[in-house]
């Protein structure tokens, strides 16, 4: 998951929720804590039922008691701009991995230095890939991982088996030639999140490195290169040359409608992160019916980027009257035995050492974590937040346009991402 909107942007500032700056005396403080938690799982009241025994566990070992609120990802980032602006936040906070440098610039979150870190299990304690996606190089983390995500390809076995197709593809161009054997009678060979504007600037981005774009040039954006063009392009071309996507994806948002056709076997193959293992299982499809690899590289690749670095950082307040209690919270939700059990219940991947159950290590999960492991993570410098929204609605508009049947050229991607990058230079 990712924060769009940059630091700098414009702040809100409306009346927040009174938690860790807000009302109420330092004893009354000390002993209580505010945490704003992330939708992760297929509801809120799913989120609460998984996160509410950890946190009363937390408060019996500690005597702190946590008040709980789940924000929808479509409201979390005004909810945190607005309290970063206020100075009314809560004492911790969850958020996408990569608005770590644009959050951080705000200046509003604790900075994880050498004897922060030592309070939260030293920096030992993390996975190295995860850390790369915790703020600007050269300063100490504003975030530290808490759930990992990395991208993989899934592929009905069934619908392979009718087509007689033995093995999933190890390139790209076996995936489109393999998709296009799996089209055909109202069935499609891929489904995409099409209006998911994070998901296009995740392809446009993974795409543009494998042909070894660097998207900015220092902090200057580079979005229009040969590079991103071809990467764009290629995506695009699933749709609009390849025909092995539904044009109705190109409506599509939401995770649980790529699950309806890929479980339903409407399409045969989606790429997606690993909490697309826990929401098959809530569509009732068994792990066995499905299997997961890398996303296939062209046979050009320049870059072996399958992934950037995704997932779910956790962070603090600056301003928390409870600061101390903060640190220990976080602790507590990076411990090796929380990160199991929440990984587990959430479908994503530990982000610590130290973790031994060996569903981790075994099945989909050991795909997925190897990806993670050599992922590469999205820049790390305050504008990375704007290059998110601009790139990738960019490439929703593209994906609607040839969607239609309209012809969509190198230049027309071209002329597009340009608007995009003057657009982050004259401030979004």
């Amino acid at each position: 998951m990712n924060l769009r909107g940059a630091a700098s942007a414009t702040l809100l500032v409306v009346a927040a929720t009174a938690c860790g700056s807000g009302a109420g005396s330092d004893g009354e403080q000390a002993k209580t804590l505010t945490y704003w938690a992330s939708n992760q799982a297929a509801g809120i009241e799913l989120d609460r039922k998984i996160l509410e025994p950890e946190l009363a566990a937390f408060q019996k070992s500690t005597g702190i008691k946590v008040n709980l609120e789940v924000i929808p990802w479509s409201d979390l980032q005004t909810r945190i701009l607005n309290a970063a602006a206020s100075g009314r936040g809560p004492d911790v906070v969850n958020i996408g991995n990569t608005w770590s440098t644009s959050l951080q610039a705000t200046g509003a979150f604790v900075e994880f230095d050498d004897a922060t870190l030592a309070k939260v299990g030293g920096k030992g304690r993390f996975l190295a890939s995860s850390m790369s996606s915790t703020g600007a190089p050269g300063l100490p983390p504003g975030s530290l991982p808490l759930y990992g995500m990395a991208y993989g390809l899934y592929y009905n076995k069934k619908r392979f088996a009718e087509a007689g197709i033995d093995e999933p593809p190890k390139t790209w161009q076996e995936l489109v030639g393999t998709a296009r054997k799996l089209t055909g009678g109202g069935r499609y060979g891929l489904t995409l999140l099409g209006a998911s504007y994070t998901e296009g600037v995740h392809f446009a981005w993974m795409f543009g490195r494998q042909n070894g774009a660097s998207v900015f040039d220092g902090e200057h954006p580079a979005f229009d290169t040969p590079e991103m063009v071809a990467g764009v392009k290629r995506y695009l071309d699933l749709i609009a040359v390849d025909k092995v996507v539904n044009p109705s994806d190109a409506e599509k948002t939401q995770d649980a409608q790529l699950y309806t056709d890929f479980a339903s076997g409407k399409a045969a193959m989606m790429i997606m992160q690993n909490h697309g293992t826990a929401g098959l299982a809530a569509f009732d499809m068994d792990p066995d019916e499905y299997g997961v690899v890398p996303i296939p590289l062209p046979e050009d690749a320049r870059q072996p980027v399958t992934s950037h670095v995704a997932g779910i950082n956790i962070t603090a307040f600056a301003e928390s009257r409870n600061r101390e209690g903060a640190l220990k919270f976080i602790e507590f939700m990076t411990s090796p035995q929380e990160q199991t059990k929440l990984n587990k219940a959430f479908g994503s991947l530990p982000v610590v050492n130290g973790v031994t159950d060996p569903a981790f290590a075994a099945g989909h999960n050991k795909v997925f974590a190897e990806v993670l492991a050599t992922a590469q993570p999205l820049p790390m410098i305050p504008q990375e937040a704007q290059f998110e929204t601009l790139v990738g609605t960019a490439v929703k508009d593209l994906f609607a346009q040839v969607a239609t049947g309209e012809r969509v050229t190198e230049s027309d991607i071209k002329a597009k991402l340009s608007e995009a990058g003057q657009k982050l230079l004259n401030g979004g």
